[in-house]
């Protein structure tokens, strides 16, 4: 296997810096320790903070991009199956890390929006990205005959997306996976039913 490049560390590492500590409680002296390498190191690749901070947000966006296809793309499993199984992905990792971190573009939005405007761009693009694969799978469901009423896709996946978002916000607050639980049986015993 192939030596990872000085860059392709600071990325890695630094991603997962920034995912347990934020984007304002990361230095990049935490980033460049967290990788191992000099402080110029950093500076060769990344111009600053934030566009390395875009750079993290696209290589933690690549691996959702992967745990999406296998859950809301995956037309093997039923279209509601799919959000359930998007839902319970957030749930188990949530889990392994001690309630702790979230999602880092959950994050990033509720951090650095306001701080940066790049920042704030990229995560709408990727929040639209989800969106549309929610409601891909809304549609599905209807048309499935597995949710009997008719629906706003957009305002249904935005408040799936939203209270996802917020379950895991809770759920760091009081390191405790039970808004995650309620929010899960609302959203399929309540909301898509």
């Amino acid at each position: 296997m192939a030596k990872q490049s000085h860059r392709d560390v600071i990325l890695s590492k630094g991603m997962e810096v920034m995912h347990r500590q934020g984007y304002n409680g990361t230095s990049v002296r935490d980033i460049v320790r967290a990788a191992g390498v000099p402080q110029g190191s950093f500076t060769n690749h990344f111009a600053s903070k934030e566009v390395f901070a875009l750079e993290a947000l696209d290589l933690y966006y690549a691996r959702s991009c992967k745990m999406m296809r296998e859950t809301l793309d995956n037309e093997a499993l039923s279209p509601l199956g799919r959000i359930r199984a998007y839902v319970e992905v957030y749930r188990s990792l949530f889990r392994q890390r001690g309630c702790q971190h979230g999602c880092l573009c959950g994050n990033f939005a509720a951090e650095a929006s306001d701080q940066s405007e790049p920042l704030r761009k990229r995560n709408e693009e990727i929040f639209e990205d989800l969106r549309r694969r929610i409601v891909d799978c809304l549609k599905a469901a209807v048309k499935a005959g597995e949710v009997s009423r008719p629906m706003k896709y957009d305002e249904v996946a935005n408040f799936i997306i939203g209270g996802l978002q917020g379950a895991l916000l809770l759920g760091k607050s009081s390191r405790s996976l039970l808004p995650l639980d309620q929010f899960e049986r609302i959203l399929f015993a309540q909301v898509l039913r």
